[in-house]
């Protein structure tokens, strides 16, 4: 079970480090985020499905980042306070990161290569990018950042 996701490790938003095989075993759904973006009220509805699949075994993994449209500028504190106080997120939020270009975190290049976009597209085309991933940690699928969380419902249900 010790896939290439699995030996992955991230910095949580409060500085601390978290190595993804503590989410061996899970379902995944990993989102690209932002908090001035069209897209930011999918909070919400990722919120819901966390809230309503975590004891059967999803975990929601949010990855703040500030490479569209400079969406992202807050600090960690900040976009913290911001996902608490507006949408009450209680899944696991990450330190900003880079999901396109020379600094992207190891976590994007393999999802990228592993999920690739329309046409065979590696690169990340805007915030709310997801991707599932199953038990095993194998990327399973990749969603447009329009997909709506409850439109990927179906999908999580079938691998929980």
């Amino acid at each position: 079970m010790n896939t290439a996701i699995h030996q992955i490790t991230a910095e949580r938003l409060d500085g601390s480090r978290q190595s993804l095989a503590d989410y061996a075993g899970k379902v995944l759904l990993i989102v690209n985020t932002a908090s001035n973006c069209g897209f930011t009220p999918q909070y919400a509805g990722l919120e819901d499905l966390y809230r309503r699949y975590r004891e059967r075994g999803l975990v929601i993994l949010g990855f703040p980042c500030n490479q569209f449209g400079a969406q992202e500028p807050g600090d960690a504190g900040e976009i913290a306070s911001f996902c608490q106080k507006n949408y009450g997120v209680s899944f696991p939020m990450f330190a900003k990161i880079e999901v396109n270009g020379e600094h992207t975190h190891p976590l994007y290049q393999h999802l990228k290569q592993a999920a690739p976009g329309l046409l065979g597209s590696a690169g990340i085309k805007w915030n709310f990018t997801k991707f599932l991933v199953d038990r095993r940690g194998e990327v399973i699928q990749r969603y447009a950042p329009a997909t709506a969380p409850d439109r990927i419902e179906r999908d999580i249900e079938a691998l929980l």
